[in-house]
């Protein structure tokens, strides 16, 4: 069934159309919502209420761009929100807050996810400027505007990102030696 007859489906409440959807989206969009939140429960809400908004919104959706593309956007704005609503974002960074995992990694063999653990490490607001920025193409124009902040905020806290990844980064090949 292509994403058009799943989407029409949907507008029409056919269970099977919305089970569909759910199965074909719900793993990568949990994996999104994971890279947001602070914990599994908090993704698996936040997963569970974009699915909500996704299948009120289905009439609104014109396949201006891929149907996976529209529920990535949705999912990040729900937990942007969640974020705004825990009023953490823009914590400030302490070196010796950020605990590294203790296992031996080699900087050579550093895969996309334990790449992606180090992210999950940064404050909450330096994570979701990352995430959008580097990781979902967000411009910093774009970013300020779905967070409700400054374009300025958005480049200083990918730059602090930057720099406490490296920091991260710097501390695991420390190890090595």
């Amino acid at each position: 069934m292509t994403d058009q007859e799943l989407v029409e489906g949907c507008i029409k409440e056919n269970r099977v159309c919305q089970e569909m959807l759910w199965k074909r989206y719900s793993q990568k969009l949990f994996a999104l919502a994971m890279r947001y939140c602070q914990n599994q429960e908090e993704a698996e809400d936040a997963l569970m209420e974009a699915f909500v908004k996704i299948y009120n919104h289905l009439g609104k959706f014109r396949f201006q761009s891929s149907l996976e593309t529209w529920m990535r956007r949705v999912t990040v704005n729900v937990c942007i929100n969640k974020i705004r609503a825990r009023k953490m974002m823009f914590d400030s960074i302490d070196d010796h807050a950020i605990e590294l995992p203790s296992q031996d990694h080699s900087l050579d063999n550093l895969h996309l996810e334990q790449l992606l653990k180090l992210v999950g490490l940064l404050p909450v607001g330096y994570r979701a400027v990352f995430n959008l920025y580097a990781i979902e193409g967000y411009s910093h124009k774009e970013i300020a505007e779905t967070m409700g902040i400054d374009e300025g905020t958005s480049r200083s806290q990918f730059a602090k990102a930057r720099k406490a990844l490296q920091s991260m980064l710097a501390k695991l090949e420390g190890g090595q030696s």
